[in-house]
């Protein structure tokens, strides 16, 4: 299994008959069909892979973990006919775990809800779009999506994978523009996914951040600036401009992040777990666990963490 958030759909472009493929390719549930350097062998293996295959996009993956995939058999012919006729194959149903795969009926989005839509076929185009409501089983409908405040043409028929968060969950599907819309306010008829992936965002997940923050630490209490150059729900990484406290000191860290088009600022309780010069002999390194965060804190910094890990820069 691999990282289902970070799967888009396999391009006709990216793979050739008779030569091996750059990367794995995997179906829907991230169960893995062809591991990478595997040759592809005839057309119509070709054109059965692009009915059903997905391969990672590094930019969406969530896990830092390396992985290593192992080779998988040859896709059978009952996969490629229920592919080309439209249909998950029986195999990739079975072996679906439950809590993976799921209805959208199931997840319980508000109206607001921000969904982020990748182009499938300019996977560098994203854009951030708010869920207006759906009709069940006809069309999703989401805000217009705009760059720099002007609406983009998206064209009838155009594929995108959405994704979108929900408490400690992320999910994600492959939706077409079925319409858009442009009076007497715009906005865009997506299709209704059949289903949708789900997977769980670890704690210690962390965003590449450039943040200005006071650190205060330890008894009496000793002040300097940091930049914190990674965040997660659980702590920070930063510069210290002076060496203030070490492992174990006690605090309070200071910041302000944008958050859906908000400054928040926070103070949030901290316990130092490293503290060494930093890497460019420039300050000092520190990693900060965040304690005792209150709801209002938490809120923030998931709202911010899956905002930055999925936001263009």
């Amino acid at each position: 299994m691999t990282d289902l958030f970070s799967l888009v759909p396999l391009r006709a472009g990216e793979i050739e008959v008779g030569k091996p493929i750059s990367r794995p390719i995997y179906d829907w549930h991230g169960n893995l069909l062809l591991a990478a350097d595997t040759v592809i062998a005839s057309r119509e293996q070709l054109d059965g892979l692009i009915g059903i295959g997905f391969v990672q996009d590094g930019h969406w993956d969530l896990d830092e973990r390396k992985r290593s995939a192992s080779a998988a058999p040859p896709i059978s012919r009952e996969t490629k006919f229920q592919a080309a006729e439209g249909k998950e194959p029986r195999a990739v149903k079975e072996a679906a775990d439950k809590d993976v795969v799921m209805d959208l009926d199931d997840v319980k989005w508000a109206v607001g809800e921000t969904f982020y839509m990748q182009c499938v076929d300019n996977q560098a185009i994203r854009y951030t779009v708010r869920l207006i409501g759906f009709v069940k089983g006809k069309s999703v409908l989401v805000t217009a999506p705009a760059i720099d405040g002007k609406f983009a043409f998206i064209r009838d028929g155009q594929s995108f994978v959405v994704r979108a968060f929900s408490g400690k969950r992320a999910f994600a599907f492959v939706a077409n523009a079925i319409k858009s819309v442009h009076t007497p306010h715009a906005y865009l008829h997506l299709s209704y996914p059949k289903e949708m992936r789900c997977t769980v965002v670890r704690r210690g997940i962390r965003a590449q951040v450039k943040i200005i923050a006071s650190v205060s630490l330890g008894t009496p209490e000793r002040t300097t600036a940091a930049t914190l150059t990674d965040l997660s729900t659980g702590g920070a990484s930063g510069v210290l401009k002076e060496m203030i406290g070490g492992k174990g000191s006690e605090g309070i860290v200071k910041f302000r992040l944008h958050v859906a088009d908000n400054d928040e600022y926070l103070a949030v309780n901290a316990i130092v777990r490293s503290a060494a010069p930093a890497e460019s002999g420039d300050g000092f390194r520190y990693g900060i666990e965040f304690v005792d965060l209150t709801a209002r804190d938490r809120l923030i910094l998931s709202a911010f963490v899956h905002q930055a890990l999925v936001e263009i820069d």
